[in-house]
This record gives C-alpha cells, structure tokens and sequence, in this order.
C-alpha cells in the first residue's frame, strides 16, 4: 500500500501551483518500493497516462521490456537511494506503447531523520532532439564515407593556427603520411622550404580568413621529399554564430597534368620553329635571289655591250652596285639575327653627336626617296650628345627608315630628333596605309611583317634587329598608328645608358636553319 504523501504535497501553496503548471516535464514522485504517489499535467502529455490511471502504479511500467527483464528500473533506484541523485537517458514507452527518448533524474527523499520517504522523479522527453543529432550523425558518416571515398583528392580540415585536424584516404595516398603521423602536425610541412621562409603559408590563411577562399597552383612536398604540382583550394570554415573554427583544404596532384601541357607547348614551340625555318627558307631564297639575278643580268649586259655609250655603262654599273648593296644588307640583317640569338651581339660604346649621326643616316635615303616619290623631313633640334654605338644606331634610322619607304606609298616620311629629360626621341612617321591593328603587337618579332611579301619585300627581320639594338641601349622602341593616317615609330635612348644587358637569346633548335 502506498504510503501517504509528504506535507509539503499536501500542502495547496506555491510550490505545488508551480509543479502543476509545468507541461514540458513529467514530474512526480515514488515512495520507496517506486509506486507512483503524484502525477504533474507535464507527466500526462509526456507518458498519456491520466493521473487517476497510473497513481498507485509502479513506475517500471514506463521502461522497455528489455530494461524490465534485466532489473533496470530496481537498480535505477538503489543508485539513487545510495548516491543521493541518478541521472540517465534512456527510452521509455508511453501508455500507447510508443517509445521516446528521455532524461531522468531521480532523487531521493529524506525526512529530518534522515529515513527515506521516497523519491522524486523528472522527466523530459529529448525524441526530438535526439531524432535531430541522429540525423546529424548519420549526415556526418554519409559525409565521411564520401571523403573517405575519394582518392584522388587530398582532402582535410585544419584548425585555425593551420594544424591538421582530419586526413582522408585521398590525402595519405597524395601526400604519403598517414593520419596518425601528420594529424596535429602544422600544415607547412607540406611546403617548399623557400614558400615557407618566405612566410606564404601565413598569407594563405590570412587571405582565405580574409575573403573567404584562396585558389591557387604550385609546388608541395610529399613526405618522401619528391615535389609533385598541387591544384589547392582553401575555404574557411564558421560555426552557426560566424565563429572562425578552421579550414578546409583540398588538393589535387596535376602532376602528370602539368608534363603533359609541357610537352604539348615544347611540341607546339618545335613545330613552330619548323614552321618559322620555312618560312624563312622561302623569304630568304626569294630576297637574296633577286638581287643576285638583276646582278647577273647587269654583268652579262655589260660584258656582251662593252661598245655602248660610256654613260649607259656608268648606269647599269650603278644598278649593279645597287643590288649589290641590296645582297649586302640582306646579308648583314642575317648575321645581326645570328648574333643576337647566340649571344654574340655587342656594342663599341662612345660619346658622340646623336643628331649628326641620324641625319647622315637619313640623308643616305635621300635619292631613294626621291624615286619612290616620297617626300623625306628631317627635323633637328638642339645638339644632343650621350654614349651610344654610333654604327649601330645609324643602323636603326636606316632600318626605320627604309621600312617607311616600303609601306609609304608616294606619301610624305618624317624623321625627327628630340630630347626628353635625360632620353633622347627619335621618331619615324610615314603617311602610309598605317598597321593592321592584329599587327601591333607582334610587329617587332621575328620573320613578322605587316603585308604580305607578294605587296612588300623584305625577310621580316629589319625590326626585329631594331628592337635588340634598342634593348642592348637600355631604350625602347614602339609603334603605333596616326589618328589622320600612316604609323609612327619612336625610339627611346637614355643618354648615360648602364652596363648593356645581354639581347634576349634564342634557343638553337629556333634559329634559323
């Protein structure tokens, strides 16, 4: 029989008002055998028992049958009375017989004896939240099974200081180390010793703190030492409030990605160097073989006519002198192409009069000018003097120079002279048809031209050895087209140019054959 309520039960006070009032907890109590004495309206929603239902009961009813079997519900008890308190989750069922997850606390109650009375019992019905953290847990395994999967991808967790916190498969067959070896280790151990004195590492994680995420491709270490080209992508990681807690990182090894676009490219570069060397075979065969036959001809002319007028001879010697000239420049072009690209171009630096030097350049064009119909302008301003290489210089103005004799087309050329500070101007403008735009950018390379050989003659080279002539004084050369017509080109020379840099060198498989 059960035995009767404490005063303080009974009692009809605050206390009891506050117990009745509560709908979230089950709270009631036992007496010392675990007969339920009280039933709160919390025990009622939680369990489904009404009160008159289930007081008297004993309060086993509400453990699973396999808790019952094995004395759950006696020893729960004996804890309780020995320890003073008994916490535990668990599941119950409730009068319909549907189980739910719930936190217990038991706690034994003593009169001022010190004699046990019984016990009172809360209990919260956590279903939800345990449905909730299982979902969470099964998303986290599904999710490690899906990282663990991966093998081609390293992919891992650092904390905030960039130690490794997680290490997946993928990781250990990139990167060589296995968890229990690298775990906790700081992630620059994966670096190039000279990334990491260089401090890279802390400014990746600075960055991806900073913006979110960081991408980028370079070189890491395995753990055997061997380097291997990574694709890495850093992301920070945030709990629900925004707290910073880490980063994930995934890395891919693009090795074998990378040799393969190399290989490519040298392939590329090679059969482009064919391509070039055929191109230069055809123009060059051409060019030189032109001068040589108008030679040819003159010689036998004069050979088979040598009773004509002594002023016809005069004249077919002077055109064979001129294609002579031709040969020679040709020749002279292809040999500066040779030094430049072995390494043998240099200069015989002196002090000396730049205007002098261009205007004697300039004028040399003065007859060819003429018969092509183009009027040539030489503007000079005061003296100016620096330590340059006169021939090559004058070399420069010529090459510029007869480059606007053959595009200018009867129009107006202008040479002109000016000083900048502590740089010498020259500039070269024609009135010609101008650059194709597509042209601009590649027009000082090699073998480039901006018309075709069947309009224009010339091996594509002149302003290619007027770009390593400049670059050898330390200056610069440019070309742009006028807004009323033709192009201009300018060349930039500081007066007091430093130790020459070596001109930029070709490779022997891209030299011409």
């Amino acid at each position: 029989m059960a035995e009767a309520l404490p005063p303080l039960w009974n009692d009809q006070g605050p206390w009891r008002m506050l117990i009745e009032s509560v709908r979230d907890y089950a709270i009631f109590m036992l007496d010392p055998q675990g007969r339920i004495l009280t039933w709160n309206p919390g025990a009622e929603r939680t369990k489904g028992y009404r009160a008159e239902e289930i007081i008297g009961q004993h309060f086993s009813r509400f453990y699973t049958p396999e808790d019952q079997h094995i004395g759950k519900p006696q020893l729960h008890l004996k804890r309780a009375a020995e320890e003073g308190r008994f916490e535990y989750e668990g599941w119950r069922v409730r009068k319909d017989g549907t189980p739910f997850w719930a936190n217990v606390v038991l706690s034994a109650m003593r009169d001022a004896s010190g004699r046990l009375i019984g016990f009172s019992k809360v209990t919260r019905d956590l279903t939800e939240r345990r449905l909730a953290e299982e979902q969470l847990r099964l998303s986290e395994e599904r999710f490690r099974l899906l990282v663990d999967g991966v093998k081609d991808y390293a992919i891992f967790m650092l904390d905030t200081q960039g130690h490794v916190m997680t290490w997946n498969p993928g990781a250990e067959r990139i990167k060589g180390y296995t968890a229990q070896e690298i775990i906790g280790q700081h992630f620059t151990r994966f670096y190039p010793e000279e990334d990491v004195r260089s401090s890279k590492c802390e400014r990746e994680l600075e960055i991806t703190l900073r913006e979110g995420r960081y991408e980028e491709e370079g070189w890491r270490v395995r753990k055997d030492g061997s380097r291997f080209w990574a694709s890495v992508i850093l992301t920070v990681l945030r709990d629900s409030t925004g707290k910073h807690i880490g980063f994930a990182k995934v890395t891919r090894d693009l090795t074998e990605r990378r040799r393969m676009a190399q290989e490519q490219l040298r392939l590329a570069q090679a059969q482009e160097a064919i391509r070039l060397r055929d191109e230069f075979l055809s123009i060059a065969s051409h060019e030189l073989k032109t001068p040589l036959t108008a030679l040819q001809l003159q010689l036998q002319g004069l050979r088979q006519r040598s009773d004509e007028l002594e002023k016809r001879v005069v004249t077919k010697i002077d055109r064979a002198a001129r294609s002579t000239e031709r040969l020679t420049d040709l020749v002279e072009t292809l040999l500066d192409v040779s030094r430049i690209s072995t390494g043998h171009f240099e200069l015989s630096l002196q002090r000396f009069e730049l205007t002098e030097a261009v205007s004697e350049a300039a004028e040399r064009f003065r007859d060819a000018a003429t018969r092509a119909g183009c009027a040539l302008t030489l503007r000079t301003g005061a003296s100016i003097v620096g330590t340059w290489d006169r021939l090559r210089l004058e070399q420069v103005v010529s090459n510029l120079v007869s480059n606007a004799l053959k595009y200018a087309a009867g129009a107006p050329i202008e040479v002109s002279l000016a000083q900048d500070g502590e740089t010498a101007v020259i500039d070269v403008r024609d009135r010609g048809p101008g650059i194709p735009e597509d042209a601009l950018s590649r027009i000082f390379d090699r073998f480039e031209r901006a018309a075709e050989i069947r309009h224009y003659g010339g091996l594509g080279l002149g302003l290619y050895v007027v770009r390593e002539i400049v670059k050898a004084h330390d200056g610069m050369v440019t070309a742009h087209n006028l807004p009323e017509g033709g192009a201009c080109f300018t060349v930039r020379l500081p007066l007091a140019p430093s130790v020459h840099p070596e001109p930029e060198r070709t490779s022997s498989e891209e030299l011409p054959a």
